[in-house]
């Protein structure tokens, strides 16, 4: 959730999530505006970017949290699906930084934020395509960081472990019998593998976000920050006793 005071454009795939968005942050005390599209066609970036120079005047941070995921293998997934996966993903990235950065550079002391996740870092079975679309977000970020630090922007990505949005709640719909209680109780066994014992708020993190696009973290840059509730350190064989 943006600060109060903070001018944002909401990007959202339909105007109705778009607005909604907007609205919240209006009503903390934000100024906001609302652009929508898909995410892989570059004319949906180029409207909202330049919404953000129409309406304020600048734009100095960008944050990308658009994402999908799709299950199978290497052998179950096909083109169609990879493809879909990595348009949304990393191409959808692409098109957004292409479209901001020559403004983010005008601001001087900009950032780019991208939301990637733990499975870039790890894996599990059955989802090669959004693993390997996380994969190569975080190397993006890398170049990102290596080429903008001349204009003094900053690129980082966060990677967060499971989180309780739509999303995963939809995947936890597939595993279990798909009703509420049964997609509670399968959230709570998914947090058990977080050593915190839980899975996280979406909440959890913006704070980590806003952090990141803040002058508290001028020196961090080309980071891959997680907030995975400790899911990454642990071992998956644990010791008897």
């Amino acid at each position: 959730m943006a600060k109060a005071g903070a001018a944002v454009v909401v990007h959202g795939l339909d105007q109705v999530s778009a607005e909604t968005t907007a609205e919240e942050i209006r009503s903390a005390g934000g100024v906001a505006e609302a652009a929508w599209g898909p995410i892989d066609q570059a004319e949906t970036s180029r409207t909202a970017v330049q919404l953000a120079v129409d309406r304020f005047g600048r734009l100095d941070h960008l944050v990308c949290s658009a994402g999908i995921q799709r299950y199978g293998d290497v052998v179950s997934t096909s083109e169609q699906v990879w493809d879909e996966v990595f348009d949304v993903n990393v191409k959808g990235v692409f098109l957004a930084a292409h479209e901001a950065l020559p403004f983010i550079r005008a601001s001087g002391s900009g950032s780019i934020t991208l939301i990637s996740s733990v499975q870039g870092s790890a894996n599990q079975n059955q989802v090669a395509a959004y693993a390997a679309s996380k994969g190569a977000l975080n190397a993006l970020c890398r170049g990102m960081a290596v080429d903008e630090a001349a204009y003094g922007v900053r690129v980082n990505a966060v990677l967060p472990g499971s989180i309780d949005t739509p999303m995963l709640r939809s995947s936890a719909a597939d595993y279990s019998d798909g009703t509420a209680g049964g997609i509670d109780r399968t959230l709570t066994s998914w947090g058990t593998s977080h050593p915190l014992g839980r899975i996280g708020r979406p909440d959890e993190v913006g704070a980590v976000v806003t952090f990141l696009a803040s002058a508290a973290a001028s020196f961090v840059t080309g980071a891959e920050v997680r907030v995975d509730g400790g899911l990454l350190s642990r071992l998956p064989a644990p010791l008897e006793g």
